[in-house]
């Protein structure tokens, strides 16, 4: 399933139940949405995601208001944001872009429905008590970024056999960067390969971080699952293309931005 028409199906579903029940309260349901990042690089997502609401029979401004709140990568800013929106008593609050939004949104509320999606185990992270059965107000989905980490590694060994030291680009900012980490170090030990850490957390660091990992000659780059690094996938596809830099990411906009032509580029 592709990833737009999976917000849509996510939108339509597990966010159609308390909207349901706040309507037999209020002529015109509120939801909260907070998200790490900025919304421009989100666009197309968002677009999917009103979709899916107007499929159940939502559309915003005519019986429902959406309202934003968004972290521009600065993750500091979620606590006062969600607490900004329980404030404003919205039906339900969506917490996307990563786990540090759904914790801050599990953090403002133990009564508002939160509907998150994160990309490490919910029961690990405490947002919900079990799979099965999530108890609380909070449910979601879990995309299982850290867990896929070493799939991504024995795909980039396959395309590029001959790399043994391949970078992994993270963001220092987001407390999932450590897990992610971890996870490929732990699938480089059982392939003879060997992970090195490289933090980017705003548009500067990324060139430096590009500019050191040509540096140090490392033979190819993952990129780590975060809000920035969706946003600048057009930059990374052009600093991976500049420095000719074999790099994969997670996400299949980044292809979109340019990534895998430059990928075949230097592969071919």
């Amino acid at each position: 399933m592709r990833r737009r028409e999976f917000i849509r199906l996510f939108s339509s579903t597990v966010v159609a139940w308390p909207l349901a029940a706040r309507t037999q309260q209020s002529a015109m349901p509120v939801i909260g949405y907070l998200d790490a990042g900025s919304p421009a690089p989100f666009a197309n997502l968002l677009k999917e995601f009103r979709r899916g609401l107007a499929e159940i029979g939502y559309v915003d401004g005519q019986n429902l208001t959406i309202e934003y709140r968004w972290g521009e990568g600065h993750h500091q800013k979620l606590p006062m944001l969600a607490g900004d929106l329980v404030r404003r008593q919205v039906a339900v609050l969506v917490a996307t872009g990563g786990e540090v939004s759904a914790l801050a949104a599990k953090a403002a509320t133990t009564t508002i429905p939160i509907v998150f999606d994160t990309g490490r185990d919910p029961v690990t992270l405490g947002l919900v008590a079990s799979l099965n059965r999530p108890g609380g107000n909070a449910t979601g989905v879990n995309q299982f970024s850290a867990e896929l980490g070493g799939k991504s590694l024995g795909l980039m060994h396959e395309l590029v056999p001959k790399a043994t030291v391949i970078a992994f680009l993270g963001n220092p900012n987001n407390p999932s960067t450590q897990d992610q980490v971890k996870a490929r170090q732990d699938a480089a030990r059982t392939m003879g390969l060997k992970i090195a850490p490289v933090a980017a957390g705003s548009k500067d660091d990324l060139d430096a971080a590009f500019a050191a990992i040509a540096q140090q000659r490392h033979d190819a780059l993952l990129i780590g699952a975060d809000p920035f690094f969706f946003s600048q996938r057009e930059k990374l596809a052009a600093l991976a293309a500049r420095y000719a830099i074999p790099a994969m990411h997670g996400r299949r906009e980044f292809p979109e931005a340019g990534g895998l032509y430059q990928l075949w580029h230097q592969l071919g």
